[in-house]
Protein backbone atom coordinates (compact mmCIF):
# COMPACT_ATOMS: atom_id res chain seq x y z
CA UNK A 1 0.00 0.00 0.00
CA UNK A 2 1.92 3.31 -1.41
CA UNK A 3 1.31 6.78 0.81
CA UNK A 4 0.42 9.96 -0.32
CA UNK A 5 4.20 12.03 -0.98
CA UNK A 6 1.71 14.72 0.51
CA UNK A 7 -1.48 15.68 1.37
CA UNK A 8 -2.74 19.15 1.55
CA UNK A 9 -1.79 22.25 -0.15
CA UNK A 10 1.73 22.28 -2.68
CA UNK A 11 2.55 25.45 -4.14
CA UNK A 12 3.68 25.38 -7.71
CA UNK A 13 6.34 28.13 -7.10
CA UNK A 14 7.42 30.48 -9.86
CA UNK A 15 11.18 30.86 -10.64
CA UNK A 16 11.92 34.74 -9.72
CA UNK A 17 14.74 35.90 -12.37
CA UNK A 18 16.61 38.77 -12.80
CA UNK A 19 17.50 39.81 -16.51
CA UNK A 20 20.64 38.18 -15.99
CA UNK A 21 19.00 34.60 -14.55
CA UNK A 22 17.78 32.88 -11.63
CA UNK A 23 17.43 35.21 -8.86
CA UNK A 24 17.95 32.50 -5.87
CA UNK A 25 18.01 34.92 -3.38
CA UNK A 26 14.25 35.90 -4.28
CA UNK A 27 13.28 32.06 -4.43
CA UNK A 28 15.30 31.40 -1.07
CA UNK A 29 12.91 34.41 0.10
CA UNK A 30 9.82 32.59 -1.34
CA UNK A 31 10.22 29.25 0.15
CA UNK A 32 10.50 30.55 3.89
CA UNK A 33 7.50 32.51 3.11
CA UNK A 34 5.53 29.18 1.87
CA UNK A 35 7.40 27.35 4.81
CA UNK A 36 6.49 29.92 7.51
CA UNK A 37 3.22 29.80 6.20
CA UNK A 38 2.81 26.25 6.88
CA UNK A 39 2.34 24.78 2.71
CA UNK A 40 2.53 21.01 2.71
CA UNK A 41 4.69 20.46 -0.31
CA UNK A 42 6.62 22.56 -2.47
CA UNK A 43 6.67 21.63 -6.83
CA UNK A 44 9.78 23.27 -8.24
CA UNK A 45 10.22 23.84 -11.81
CA UNK A 46 6.89 23.14 -13.02
CA UNK A 47 4.85 25.16 -15.41
CA UNK A 48 4.39 28.17 -13.10
CA UNK A 49 7.83 28.12 -12.39
CA UNK A 50 8.67 28.92 -16.49
CA UNK A 51 10.26 25.48 -16.51
CA UNK A 52 9.73 25.55 -20.33
CA UNK A 53 11.86 28.61 -20.83
CA UNK A 54 15.28 27.38 -18.93
CA UNK A 55 18.27 25.82 -19.72
CA UNK A 56 19.03 22.62 -18.62
CA UNK A 57 21.70 23.71 -16.03
CA UNK A 58 19.08 26.29 -14.81
CA UNK A 59 16.65 23.95 -13.90
CA UNK A 60 19.06 21.72 -11.99
CA UNK A 61 20.79 24.33 -10.11
CA UNK A 62 16.97 25.51 -9.00
CA UNK A 63 15.83 22.58 -7.81
CA UNK A 64 18.99 21.61 -5.52
CA UNK A 65 18.48 24.86 -4.45
CA UNK A 66 14.94 24.39 -3.44
CA UNK A 67 16.12 20.84 -1.64
CA UNK A 68 18.81 22.52 -0.10
CA UNK A 69 16.66 25.14 1.42
CA UNK A 70 13.89 23.45 2.59
CA UNK A 71 16.22 21.29 3.98
CA UNK A 72 13.50 18.30 4.68
CA UNK A 73 11.07 20.21 6.41
CA UNK A 74 8.44 19.75 3.62
CA UNK A 75 8.26 17.44 0.38
CA UNK A 76 9.99 19.13 -2.68
CA UNK A 77 9.18 17.83 -5.72
CA UNK A 78 10.50 18.38 -9.43
CA UNK A 79 8.61 19.13 -12.81
CA UNK A 80 10.43 16.61 -14.53
CA UNK A 81 7.98 16.39 -17.50
CA UNK A 82 8.88 16.25 -21.49
CA UNK A 83 7.45 15.61 -24.98
CA UNK A 84 10.85 13.27 -25.03
CA UNK A 85 10.48 10.33 -23.22
CA UNK A 86 14.16 10.04 -22.89
CA UNK A 87 14.77 13.75 -22.22
CA UNK A 88 12.22 13.10 -19.12
CA UNK A 89 14.06 10.11 -17.96
CA UNK A 90 16.94 11.99 -18.07
CA UNK A 91 15.45 15.18 -16.20
CA UNK A 92 14.26 12.92 -13.46
CA UNK A 93 17.59 11.21 -12.67
CA UNK A 94 19.20 14.13 -12.32
CA UNK A 95 16.38 16.11 -10.14
CA UNK A 96 16.57 12.55 -7.56
CA UNK A 97 20.60 12.98 -7.72
CA UNK A 98 19.63 16.30 -6.64
CA UNK A 99 17.94 14.82 -3.61
CA UNK A 100 13.97 15.47 -4.56
CA UNK A 101 11.19 13.85 -3.11
CA UNK A 102 9.31 13.13 -5.70
CA UNK A 103 8.73 14.25 -9.44
CA UNK A 104 5.86 15.85 -11.58
CA UNK A 105 5.87 14.59 -14.88
CA UNK A 106 3.31 16.01 -17.61
CA UNK A 107 2.07 14.58 -20.23
CA UNK A 108 4.41 14.73 -23.50
CA UNK A 109 2.92 17.95 -25.36
CA UNK A 110 2.62 17.92 -28.99
CA UNK A 111 3.34 14.57 -29.76
CA UNK A 112 -0.37 13.86 -28.77
CA UNK A 113 0.40 10.43 -28.02
CA UNK A 114 -2.01 7.46 -27.36
CA UNK A 115 -3.47 6.24 -24.43
CA UNK A 116 -0.67 3.11 -25.12
CA UNK A 117 1.71 5.37 -25.96
CA UNK A 118 0.93 7.29 -22.34
CA UNK A 119 1.09 4.01 -20.82
CA UNK A 120 4.75 3.20 -22.62
CA UNK A 121 6.10 6.89 -21.52
CA UNK A 122 5.21 6.49 -17.96
CA UNK A 123 6.67 2.77 -17.47
CA UNK A 124 9.41 3.63 -19.13
CA UNK A 125 10.13 6.73 -16.53
CA UNK A 126 8.63 4.75 -13.74
CA UNK A 127 11.26 1.97 -13.95
CA UNK A 128 14.40 4.26 -13.85
CA UNK A 129 13.42 5.77 -10.64
CA UNK A 130 13.27 5.41 -6.94
CA UNK A 131 11.49 8.09 -6.03
CA UNK A 132 7.22 8.00 -6.37
CA UNK A 133 6.18 10.34 -9.28
CA UNK A 134 2.57 12.01 -10.06
CA UNK A 135 1.12 12.07 -13.41
CA UNK A 136 0.56 15.43 -14.81
CA UNK A 137 -3.26 15.90 -16.84
CA UNK A 138 -3.94 19.04 -18.46
CA UNK A 139 -4.78 18.41 -22.27
CA UNK A 140 -5.66 22.44 -22.65
CA UNK A 141 -1.74 23.14 -22.45
CA UNK A 142 -0.46 19.39 -24.11
CA UNK A 143 -3.40 18.24 -26.52
CA UNK A 144 -3.95 15.42 -25.01
CA UNK A 145 -5.30 13.92 -21.89
CA UNK A 146 -5.73 10.35 -20.13
CA UNK A 147 -8.67 8.24 -19.99
CA UNK A 148 -9.57 6.74 -16.27
CA UNK A 149 -8.62 3.02 -17.73
CA UNK A 150 -4.88 4.23 -18.66
CA UNK A 151 -4.72 5.52 -15.36
CA UNK A 152 -6.17 2.08 -13.81
CA UNK A 153 -3.60 0.35 -15.60
CA UNK A 154 -0.62 2.81 -14.32
CA UNK A 155 -1.37 2.70 -10.69
CA UNK A 156 0.33 -1.17 -10.65
CA UNK A 157 3.27 0.95 -10.77
CA UNK A 158 5.21 1.01 -7.42
CA UNK A 159 6.71 4.23 -8.62
CA UNK A 160 3.47 6.35 -9.51
CA UNK A 161 1.70 7.78 -7.16
CA UNK A 162 -1.44 9.37 -8.46
CA UNK A 163 -2.06 12.49 -10.87
CA UNK A 164 -2.23 16.36 -10.58
CA UNK A 165 -5.69 16.43 -12.73
CA UNK A 166 -6.50 19.66 -14.64
CA UNK A 167 -8.45 18.71 -17.03
CA UNK A 168 -11.43 20.36 -15.45
CA UNK A 169 -12.95 17.25 -15.63
CA UNK A 170 -15.33 16.18 -12.62
CA UNK A 171 -16.53 13.36 -14.48
CA UNK A 172 -13.34 11.96 -15.43
CA UNK A 173 -12.45 12.63 -11.23
CA UNK A 174 -15.17 10.31 -10.60
CA UNK A 175 -14.27 7.13 -13.03
CA UNK A 176 -10.60 7.77 -11.49
CA UNK A 177 -11.86 7.47 -8.26
CA UNK A 178 -14.14 4.63 -9.21
CA UNK A 179 -11.56 2.79 -11.45
CA UNK A 180 -8.16 2.81 -9.71
CA UNK A 181 -6.90 1.86 -6.28
CA UNK A 182 -7.12 3.50 -3.18
CA UNK A 183 -3.49 4.32 -2.75
CA UNK A 184 -3.84 5.79 -6.49
CA UNK A 185 -3.93 9.62 -4.96
CA UNK A 186 -5.67 12.43 -7.33
CA UNK A 187 -4.69 16.09 -6.47
CA UNK A 188 -6.48 18.89 -7.73
CA UNK A 189 -4.74 21.10 -10.54
CA UNK A 190 -6.79 24.01 -10.59
CA UNK A 191 -7.81 25.80 -7.74
CA UNK A 192 -11.01 26.53 -8.15
CA UNK A 193 -11.83 22.56 -8.02
CA UNK A 194 -9.72 22.34 -4.86
CA UNK A 195 -12.56 21.49 -2.28
CA UNK A 196 -14.42 19.49 -5.08
CA UNK A 197 -12.17 17.06 -5.98
CA UNK A 198 -11.24 16.77 -2.26
CA UNK A 199 -14.86 16.03 -1.69
CA UNK A 200 -14.29 13.51 -4.26
CA UNK A 201 -11.59 11.57 -2.72
CA UNK A 202 -8.66 13.74 -3.74
CA UNK A 203 -6.09 14.46 -0.88
CA UNK A 204 -5.43 18.02 -2.04
CA UNK A 205 -4.03 20.50 -4.45
CA UNK A 206 -0.94 21.64 -6.22
CA UNK A 207 -2.06 25.09 -6.63
CA UNK A 208 -0.58 28.20 -8.32
CA UNK A 209 -3.04 30.79 -5.78
CA UNK A 210 -0.68 29.22 -2.57
CA UNK A 211 1.81 31.58 -4.13
CA UNK A 212 0.04 34.68 -3.24
CA UNK A 213 -2.65 32.90 0.04
CA UNK A 214 -0.38 29.76 1.48
CA UNK A 215 -2.21 29.88 4.53
CA UNK A 216 -5.74 30.16 3.07
CA UNK A 217 -5.18 27.08 0.76
CA UNK A 218 -3.92 25.44 3.50
CA UNK A 219 -6.66 25.98 5.45
CA UNK A 220 -8.73 25.02 2.51
CA UNK A 221 -7.51 21.41 1.78
CA UNK A 222 -7.25 20.67 5.58
CA UNK A 223 -10.59 21.97 5.63
CA UNK A 224 -12.49 20.03 2.85
CA UNK A 225 -9.93 16.69 4.24
CA UNK A 226 -11.48 16.69 7.73
CA UNK A 227 -14.78 16.86 6.68
CA UNK A 228 -15.59 20.61 7.26
CA UNK A 229 -16.92 20.72 4.19
CA UNK A 230 -19.56 23.68 4.38
CA UNK A 231 -16.75 25.59 5.63
CA UNK A 232 -14.38 24.47 2.84
CA UNK A 233 -17.41 25.61 -0.05
CA UNK A 234 -17.81 29.19 2.20
CA UNK A 235 -13.77 29.83 1.54
CA UNK A 236 -13.43 28.41 -1.79
CA UNK A 237 -16.07 30.60 -3.00
CA UNK A 238 -14.17 33.80 -1.27
CA UNK A 239 -11.05 32.88 -3.03
CA UNK A 240 -13.10 32.38 -6.22
CA UNK A 241 -12.15 36.47 -7.32
CA UNK A 242 -8.25 36.17 -6.18
CA UNK A 243 -8.41 32.68 -8.23
CA UNK A 244 -10.07 34.29 -11.40
CA UNK A 245 -7.52 37.36 -11.41
CA UNK A 246 -4.54 34.79 -11.13
CA UNK A 247 -5.58 33.70 -14.47
CA UNK A 248 -7.11 36.41 -16.13
CA UNK A 249 -4.18 35.92 -18.73
CA UNK A 250 -1.85 33.10 -19.43
CA UNK A 251 -0.19 31.33 -16.11
CA UNK A 252 2.41 32.53 -14.43
CA UNK A 253 1.69 35.83 -16.23
CA UNK A 254 -1.00 37.36 -13.29
CA UNK A 255 1.01 35.38 -10.19
CA UNK A 256 4.01 36.50 -10.69
CA UNK A 257 2.77 39.80 -11.34
CA UNK A 258 0.98 39.75 -8.02
CA UNK A 259 4.29 38.67 -6.37
CA UNK A 260 6.14 41.87 -7.56
CA UNK A 261 3.35 43.64 -6.30
CA UNK A 262 3.49 42.18 -3.30
CA UNK A 263 7.41 42.95 -3.37
CA UNK A 264 8.61 39.55 -3.14
CA UNK A 265 10.64 39.44 -6.68
CA UNK A 266 11.01 41.21 -9.57
CA UNK A 267 8.68 41.39 -12.49
CA UNK A 268 10.44 39.35 -14.99
CA UNK A 269 9.34 36.89 -17.47
CA UNK A 270 11.05 34.82 -19.77
CA UNK A 271 9.43 34.98 -23.74
CA UNK A 272 7.37 33.70 -24.58
CA UNK A 273 6.06 35.04 -21.28
CA UNK A 274 5.47 38.21 -21.25
CA UNK A 275 4.22 41.09 -19.02
CA UNK A 276 0.38 41.76 -18.06
CA UNK A 277 -1.70 43.88 -20.40
CA UNK A 278 -2.41 47.58 -18.51
CA UNK A 279 -5.77 47.01 -17.86
CA UNK A 280 -5.28 43.56 -16.25
CA UNK A 281 -2.28 44.91 -14.43
CA UNK A 282 -4.99 47.77 -12.76
CA UNK A 283 -7.76 45.08 -12.86
CA UNK A 284 -5.07 42.38 -10.44
CA UNK A 285 -4.36 45.49 -8.54
CA UNK A 286 -7.67 45.52 -7.53
CA UNK A 287 -7.79 42.39 -6.90
CA UNK A 288 -5.05 42.45 -4.45
CA UNK A 289 -6.55 45.43 -2.63
CA UNK A 290 -9.55 44.10 -2.19
CA UNK A 291 -8.12 40.53 -0.17
CA UNK A 292 -5.85 42.88 1.80
CA UNK A 293 -2.72 41.48 -0.34
CA UNK A 294 -1.52 45.23 -0.96
CA UNK A 295 -2.30 48.30 0.04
Amino acid sequence: MKDPIFTGSAVAIITPFTPDGVDLPALGRLIDFQLAAGTDALVICGTTGEAAAMTYTERMRTIEYAVQRVDRRIPVIAGTGSNCTENAVALSRDAIQAGVDGLLVVTPYYNKATQEGLLRHYRQIADTVDRPMILYNVPSRTGVSFQAATYAALAAHPNINGVKEASGSMSLVQATRCTCPEDFFIWSGNDEDTAAICLLGGKGVISVAANVVPQEMVRLTHLALFGQLAEAGRLQLRLKALIDGLFMEVNPIPVKTALHLMGHCQEVFRLPMCPLSPAHRTELEGILRSYALIE
